[in-house]
């Protein structure tokens, strides 16, 4: 059910800015990168200021999901039943090279290139590893995405599911999306 014209615009302004100010994160630490996520919510940076409250009990009170280190093929289907365990209206961050891409560790056979392989991801935030000041760049982006988003009484409708896929918010800024698409590139010794 969505809400009147004249009632919509107004209340979803409403439930925007509570998810935007309100972001319960669940972080999902593998590797260097989640240092400089604890690093991010502590008292030089304090994200806390952004309305990102640093540590959910556990999935289902959670709002974001910040993934951060080397993604393996055997931890992606915990990663895929933790993310199914949030709530909606739910988001995800993929925080560094490595969860990214798979970052130096992209040829590795037990490696899975990219936690949107598995999970769908709305900020990308690059570096090997990425720098606190990076991270809070990052919140500050789903921050606007989510304060765009169209929501009525019957759910949330986010738009990068309204969206063609030309629209969709992709991977951050000075990176083309063909290279996430791209097939893998052999090792140097196969190419001969």
């Amino acid at each position: 059910m969505q809400l009147p014209a004249v009632l919509g615009e107004p209340i979803r302004f409403v439930l925007n800015w509570g998810r935007r100010y309100s972001l319960w994160v669940f972080n999902f630490g593998l590797a260097c990168c989640a240092i400089e996520f604890i690093a991010t919510s502590m008292g030089r940076h304090d994200f806390i200021r952004l309305g990102v409250i640093p540590f959910a009990h556990g999935p289902r009170q959670a709002d974001l999901m910040v993934v951060s280190g080397t993604v393996t093929d055997k931890m992606a289907p915990a990663i895929k039943r933790l993310y199914d365990q949030m709530p909606e209206p739910k988001y995800v961050i993929s925080f560094g090279a490595c969860s990214n891409c798979g970052g130096p560790y992209w040829d590795s056979y037990s490696v899975t290139k990219g936690v949107d392989q598995i999970i769908p991801v709305d900020v990308y935030v690059p570096g090997c590893p990425p720098r606190p000041e990076a991270l809070l760049h990052g919140i500050l982006r789903l921050q606007d995405k989510i304060a765009a988003e169209h929501s009525g009484l019957g759910g949330v409708a986010r738009p990068d599911e309204l969206a063609s896929p030309a629209d969709r918010v992709g991977p951050p800024v000075g990176r083309s999306t063909e290279s996430l698409t791209a097939p893998p590139v052999p090792p140097p010794a196969a190419q001969q």
